[in-house]
């Protein structure tokens, strides 16, 4: 099988123990996540070929964090190193009323001061069968966008499907671009998109049209009507009961007709950072796996909702587990 390419950012993750606040703790957990690099990690724990490229700092901490993606068979042989430093952000783990929070300390990384040049997506691509991107990285510097315009250019002309999770996050948009300059070209090359009202309306000016029952739908259609390459849009729904407690499902527009997935219901948060990247690895491996919207929508919910369940960005969760969840088993039965 042919590789899942990624593009982005991965930082340095720092957590107090268990539940501490940061305010309180003398000690800090390192491990390290990307948005971008957690699609990756999680379809290489599952078994599909995934390449991941990125810039480092070229000291420890990059080595580091290579060798994190690495040891779950994520390819790392198109990193590439250079000045600067490693971003970095602070988990703080939130229980019942009391939400999660998180902090971010990644300004002037070696990401953000990337050069284009430095990456031969021609090579990069030559064994890839999917491109995946996300919001955040054509935020954070303009050369980071340009690498970007021009991997998606590529993977376009080499038949390459393209993913993008559009994201939007206001504070990243820093270097005097505004995300409605840079973003609709981007979106121009992308065959499959994840996106929701809020990201419509910010980043593409779409709102809902009252004429359809569906607020999401509406923005489906209009956005479809504006970007004719695309195939499918989809998105997941969160149920906020509590920090600790959240329901999921998924949906998806063809053009034609929305899919809605099940629900399930996640009891006992143990970590929800990473849960978007699960579930798109999880769509990725039910695409090219199952090769059935359905069942792709299902298993990326069950594995999103695992990966709520085990600490770090990247998702651990086995296919039996996933498989069992989208049978509907939810029990957590001891298994031995």
């Amino acid at each position: 099988m042919k590789k899942v390419v990624t593009f982005g950012e991965i930082m340095g993750r720092l957590s107090p123990p268990g539940y501490s606040r940061i305010i309180q703790t003398q000690n800090f957990n390192i491990t390290y996540g990307g948005g971008e690099a957690n699609v990756a990690g999680g379809l290489a724990h599952l078994g599909i070929p995934a390449k991941h490229v990125t810039r480092f700092p070229a000291n420890e901490l990059g080595k580091a964090a290579a060798g994190y993606y690495a040891q779950v068979g994520v390819d790392t042989s198109h990193i590439v190193y250079g000045e600067g430093r490693l971003g970095l952000y602070f988990v703080e783990f939130g229980a019942a009323m009391r939400p999660s929070k998180v902090t971010y300390d990644r300004a002037d990384s070696a990401f953000a001061n990337l050069s284009p040049s430095e990456f031969n997506w021609q090579e990069i691509f030559k064994d890839a069968c999917w491109f995946h991107w996300t919001g955040i990285s054509p935020a954070i510097s303009e050369s980071a966008a340009q690498a970007l315009r021009e991997a998606i250019s590529v993977a376009n002309a080499m038949g390459i499907t393209v993913s993008a999770d559009v994201n939007y996050r206001k504070n990243l948009w820093q270097y005097g671009k505004s995300v409605q300059e840079v973003m609709p070209d981007l979106i121009e090359g992308c065959d499959i998109i994840v996106c929701g009202k809020g990201d419509a309306e910010d980043i593409l000016g779409i709102v809902p049209d009252d004429s359809v029952k569906s607020g999401w739908h509406s923005i489906c259609k209009q956005i479809m009507a504006q970007y004719p390459r695309l195939k499918k849009i989809i998105n997941t729904k969160r149920g906020q009961i509590s920090a600790s407690q959240n329901t999921l499902s998924a949906v998806s527009f063809d053009g034609d007709k929305v899919l809605k997935s099940e629900t399930v219901e996640i009891s006992q948060i143990v970590d929800r950072i990473g849960g978007g990247d699960a579930f798109m690895a999880g769509y990725i491996y039910g695409n090219l796996i199952y090769m059935d919207e359905a069942k792709s929508l299902s298993f990326g919910v069950a594995a999103s909702a695992l990966k709520h369940t085990i600490e770090g960005d990247i998702n651990r969760a086995n296919l039996d587990e996933i498989e069992l969840v989208m049978k509907g088993d939810l029990t957590g039965r001891l298994n031995r």
